[in-house]
């Protein structure tokens, strides 16, 4: 299931109905909302929440210029997709950077989010925008908890400070020291978590930031856990006035809730997203785009920014050559995949073209891209010789019954991917023809 499914499936079938009707009623707006305020409730979005986002969109809804315009649900619509933005933070809310390095970022949570992978993923974030980052293992009670932060720095090509098993408020104190020493631009403090939010874990958090001058205070919380992940925002706020939160496992069978009432609740805004378990699966959190997805609408501009992450320039005119010059070889159909790969995969580029995926016109089932089907498609490129990459025209019957061996698949599929091929370059051809200044959308 994808991210925010449910209740993108529930709101698209509401609109999809009051489309249907063409003019609306008073009447018939408002029981579209009260079916919207039952998917919001559905989706574990804290009740006052919902129900302040309801009072909002419904006084907006039935205007009389709302009413009386040609499409009066395209109208309704658009005031949902707005007020679900402003819900969310209306903005992507920035990193705070300190005017005199380092900028000191602190992580805080509960034990079971992800906070001390987020660190490296975080700090890989940021050394891609040119940052050196100093990763401190200040969680001393944790087993492991050290060793892990080693592991996803060595990962990250971050360096990680540590004094062992010591006071934490004191390594906090002597890893910002370090970093100053070294010229470290960036220091993440990865704190001890625990089952439950308890006086002690406080305190300490506290007491860190008395010691430490710190920027930033962000707050990693589970959004599979809905609602309980809202009240431990509240309560992680009310005593450290955090200054951001990152939702982890959004990739997961997550309703939704969290991710909508935590800006109403706490007033803080969401920073970052994490969207998987890989360092490079970690997103700024766009409050428009999300919305655009809940609603089925796509998000273009993050799939943009993942083909130029993927794709370095010098790849993009190195195939943008191979296409116009009709020399597209197998071996560029399997780097293909690899650069799919990179993306985040068949299906998740697909959730964010508009019309597919999450609640969408277009429905994306497992069906439609079949990740292991693609596998086996690279297996059968991977069992040819070179020199049939290069020249599929030689792949006789022989030669089939070969790769057919080498890769575990069958004869008809072989067969399949051949004829993919030559239509591949078939529409290069045609798109060389009529299109002499083509451009690859990397």
């Amino acid at each position: 299931m994808s991210l925010f499914s449910g209740l993108s499936e529930k709101l698209n079938h509401i609109f999809s109905k009051m489309t249907k009707r063409g003019r609306l009623t008073e009447l018939e707006i408002k029981q579209a909302m009260r079916e919207v305020r039952i998917a919001l409730l559905e989706a574990d979005v804290n009740l006052a929440v919902a129900k302040d986002f309801i009072n909002k969109v419904s006084e907006k809804a039935v205007g009389q210029e709302i009413l009386k315009s040609l499409s009066p649900a395209q109208q309704v619509i658009k005031i949902v997709n707005e007020e679900l933005t402003a819900l969310m933070g209306s903005t992507n809310s920035k990193l705070n950077v300190s005017p005199t390095p380092p900028t000191v970022i602190m992580m805080c949570g509960l034990q079971g989010a992800g906070k001390t992978t987020l660190c490296g993923k975080l700090a890989l974030y940021l050394k891609k925008q040119g940052k050196r980052p100093l990763l401190v293992a200040g969680d001393v009670y944790r087993p492991a908890a050290i060793e892990q932060l080693k592991i996803v720095g060595k990962k990250a090509e971050a360096e990680v400070f540590e004094k062992g098993q010591g006071n934490p408020v004191k390594i906090a104190a002597e890893g910002v020291e370090y970093a100053k020493k070294y010229g470290f631009d960036t220091v993440i403090i990865d704190t001890a978590g625990r089952l439950h939010i308890d006086e002690n874990l406080m305190q300490e958090l506290e007491n860190i930031t008395k010691a430490v001058r710190v920027d930033e205070i962000l707050l990693t919380v589970d959004s599979m856990t809905g609602q309980d992940a809202v009240n431990v925002a509240r309560t992680f706020n009310e005593r450290l006035a955090v200054t951001g939160v990152v939702l982890t496992k959004l990739d997961g069978d997550t309703r939704g809730g969290a991710c909508l009432s935590i800006k109403a609740v706490t007033g803080k805004p969401i920073k970052f997203s994490s969207v998987g378990e890989k360092l490079t699966d970690l997103e700024p959190f766009y409050p428009d785009r999300m919305a655009n997805r809940i609603l089925g609408m796509g998000d273009v501009l993050s799939l943009i920014e993942k083909a130029k992450e993927a794709v370095t320039e010098e790849e993009a005119k190195k195939m943008e050559k191979k296409f116009r010059d009709n020399s597209f070889t197998l071996d560029d159909y399997l780097e293909q995949f690899s650069m799919l790969k990179k993306m985040g995969g068949a299906k998740g580029l697909m959730e964010m073209l508009p019309g597919m995926g999450m609640g969408g016109k277009v429905k994306v089932s497992e069906k439609d891209v079949d990740e292991k089907k693609i596998e086996r498609t690279k297996a059968i490129i991977l069992s040819m010789t070179k020199r049939e990459r290069t020249d599929p025209s030689i792949i006789n019957y022989s030669r089939k019954m070969r790769i057919v061996k080498g890769s575990g698949t069958t004869i008809q599929e072989v067969n399949q991917l051949l004829k993919q091929y030559e239509q591949s370059k078939q529409l290069m051809k045609m798109m060389k023809g009529k299109h002499n200044n083509m451009r690859l959308p990397f």
